[in-house]
């Protein structure tokens, strides 16, 4: 379900909660607003262009290793104490959307990880789930799209099947300023391949092991 959102509006904030607790996702609208979208965008840019974003691994610690057969994207974690305006706002606004998902549900949410994620043209992500098979502290998968007027014909959708056995899905549009929520341990999804250079910010609320 997609919902529009204003922003420092607590109701439609627990608006978003209520879709979750029936469904298990949505997509969200003007949580952030067009000059957050372009500031973000910008910070992201600038860090690829200074070459400090590196290829994505799969697995964590000593586990993880880079499959560029599954995954073709490029990553940077980002440092809430130690962030660029633009990306400080992002932080201040998730944990309040944090807030009123533990207010609503009781999930236990206890802090955010999040990485800019640039998928060159032709890059993809197979089919996966979020949470580790070692560690079930990733409850709730957030992903903010930072790419202006995106064409349909690009591709990059993501792709969030809704069931099981992965028979239903929904294709998400990479556009700027949508938000895609979903439960990391319950939807697999996977990102199709795009034409053309392809923005994000990829989070996940986490609870404490």
């Amino acid at each position: 379900m997609d919902l529009p959102v204003k922003q420092d509006a607590g109701h439609e904030l627990s608006a978003i909660a209520e879709q979750l607790a029936e469904q298990g996702w949505c997509t969200v609208h003007n949580l952030f607003s067009p000059a957050d979208i372009r500031a973000l965008r910008s910070a992201c840019l600038s860090e690829w262009e200074d070459g400090r974003f590196h290829q994505a691994a799969i697995g964590r610690g000593l586990n993880a290793a880079r499959r560029s057969e599954i995954r073709s994207d490029s990553v940077l974690w980002l440092d809430e104490s130690d962030a660029s305006p633009a990306v400080s706002h992002y932080f201040t606004t998730m944990q309040r959307l944090r807030s009123a998902v533990n207010r609503e549900l009781y999930l236990g949410l206890a802090e955010l990880e999040a990485h800019f994620a640039v998928y060159p043209a032709g890059s993809f992500y197979q089919k996966h789930l979020d949470r580790f098979r070692d560690d079930d502290t990733r409850t709730l998968s957030a992903v903010l799209y930072l790419n202006q007027d995106w064409p349909e014909a690009s591709g990059g959708q993501l792709r969030l099947y809704l069931d099981p056995d992965c028979q239903t899905y929904r294709d998400i549009r990479p556009e700027a300023g949508t938000l895609v929520l979903f439960l990391s341990d319950r939807f697999w999804h996977e990102v199709l391949p795009a034409t053309q250079q392809r923005l994000s910010i990829t989070g996940w609320f986490r609870r404490r092991s």
